[in-house]
């Protein structure tokens, strides 16, 4: 696949709307899968940071967002198993008493095993089946903003072109 072809990653949902969708099922256990497995029973949320950033992107256009860290250390103790969805929004909740969380933010996920380094990950919608809450983490790519900005005006462009409600057009053709 040629680099300007590579699709941005649609499936990013932030803190907001992952913890609305927690609770709807807070007694059910929270599953993190990343790297085609599920994270061990005893993981733990070992901190969340809220950050407020500002940047040039590489064509010096102006940027600035809020993103929420969520570290997840994958351990392995003792006879636990994986945490609830109402213990995973409790411990957010405890966290937004002391720091400013944007539920709009973006939201990145921190996970390591303890031996490898963290890598950094974006959720997916989390999925309820097998009596548990499913969330797929993805690796967080890096990204050419103002290339990203072009492919998604492309996208609008080409849909309200040949959309279903679009009259055919030479640009159709």
């Amino acid at each position: 696949m040629n680099v300007i072809d590579k699709p941005v990653l649609q499936d990013d949902i932030s803190l907001g709307f992952l913890l609305d969708t927690l609770a709807g099922a807070s007694d059910q256990p929270l599953v993190f899968h990343y790297d085609g497995r599920p994270v061990k029973p005893g993981y733990h949320v070992t901190e969340v940071k809220a950050g407020q950033f500002s940047a040039l992107d590489c064509g010096a256009n102006p940027e600035a967002w809020s993103e929420i860290f969520v570290q997840l250390w994958d351990i392995e103790e003792g006879d636990r198993t994986h945490m609830t969805a109402g213990k995973f929004s409790a411990i957010i909740r405890k966290v937004s008493e002391h720091v400013k969380i944007e539920g709009t933010a973006k939201l990145t996920f921190e996970v390591s095993d303890g031996i490898r380094p963290m890598q950094l990950y974006c959720a997916s919608t989390p999925v309820l089946e097998g009596g548990a809450l499913h969330v797929e983490l993805a690796a967080r790519p890096a990204s050419c903003k103002p290339r990203d900005r072009w492919l998604a005006e492309e996208t609008r462009a080409a849909a309200a072109c040949c959309g279903p409600s679009a009259e055919a057009s030479a640009c159709c053709l």
